[in-house]
């Protein structure tokens, strides 16, 4: 038995999600003829309490037609400097919205207001103009570690008071909001854009939506046409989403608790030097005497897959593929 722990993308869709995408009704989404698409786009966006939403491909296309939206030449986004839109999306900002970057530090992957704050650029020509605050929750970088919601609204605060926009790189949102006990409707009175990622923690074969007022989705939708993220008869996947919400959103907490068994069971390990806090389903743990290349060789010959997460550390994920019986197994490997 392979336990595999990379990410909570290697999921393959359940029984009753596969029966979902095999009897969705679908259209031309690109013609707005997709009923599937309107569904799930629609159920998102009333769930944040937002007027509409947009099917992507991926997180990465939606978080990058945000930043587009929002920034751009001469332009400036701000965000912890290990956010996912900034190292792990192929120097998109660059790519794609031509912008500049100002990268904050933060305890396990969070920014405070008053960082934003002192981050943001004065009114000359010398410097690009700040327009854009961006955020990941759960922060994948930080261990899955989770935003609250009275520390983001702090941070819009400093958003409305200089004239910027928020946007959430919510790769794991749902994660965070079974974590914290928050409403998702309260979250969507925060930010000016929200991508809310399917295919990680709910366990779909792809697609992100992003969210925001009518206006903004309205120019979305050019924006990821002219990125190629056009697609026809997606209401397939779209039905993934749909099952998803209604089965897969309760059973994170599973997940969750697995996350710490996970790092009870490293923190015995000898070469473990650090495993740090554990919040929702990502474990990261710093080594000691080993190189993470060596260390995921010797988890690979006992059947334990993982990745390297830096220089000294490496990264573990629960999904809802990971049982009871997986960690048990784990345990007995790593004695």
């Amino acid at each position: 038995m392979t336990i595999d722990l990379r990410s909570d993308t290697v999921t393959k869709p359940t029984e009753g999600m596969l029966a979902a995408m095999w009897s969705a009704e679908v259209g031309d989404d690109v013609l707005g003829e997709d009923p599937t698409v309107r569904a799930l786009e629609i159920r998102l966006a009333a769930m944040f309490g937002m007027e509409a939403g947009m099917f992507c491909p991926s997180g990465t296309m939606s978080n990058q037609i945000a930043i587009k939206l929002h920034a751009g030449q001469h332009k400036e986004v701000i965000c912890h400097k290990d956010s996912h839109i900034y190292l792990y999306e192929g120097g998109g900002i660059m790519a794609n919205a031509m912008t500049s970057v100002r990268l904050l530090e933060g305890h396990y992957g969070k920014v405070s207001p008053e960082a934003v704050e002192a981050a943001i650029q004065p009114d000359d020509v010398h410097a690009p103009m700040t327009t854009l605050v961006s955020l990941e929750n759960t922060m994948n970088k930080g261990g899955g570690s989770v935003y609250r919601l009275e520390e983001v609204t702090a941070i819009q605060e400093v958003c409305q008071a200089h004239q910027l926009k928020l946007h959430l790189d919510g790769a794991r949102i749902f994660n965070a909001l079974v974590a914290s006990g928050e409403k998702a409707a309260d979250w969507g009175n925060v930010f000016d854009t929200i991508s809310v990622c399917l295919s990680k923690g709910l366990g779909c074969p792809m697609g992100s939506v992003l969210i925001g007022d009518k206006a903004t989705i309205h120019q979305a939708r050019r924006i990821r046409k002219a990125m190629g993220g056009g697609m026809r008869q997606v209401g397939f996947v779209a039905a993934a989403g749909i099952y998803a919400m209604e089965h897969h959103i309760g059973r994170l907490g599973e997940d969750h608790r697995r996350a710490r068994q996970v790092a009870d069971i490293l923190r015995e390990h000898p070469h473990v030097e650090e495993v740090f806090p554990v919040e929702t389903n990502i474990v990261i743990v710093r080594l000691r005497d080993i190189s993470p290349k060596e260390m995921l060789s010797k988890l690979n010959d006992k059947g334990i897959k993982a990745v390297q997460f830096g220089q000294d550390m490496v990264r573990f994920v629960t999904h809802l593929d990971i049982t009871d019986d997986h960690l048990q197994a784990m345990e007995k490997r790593l004695k």
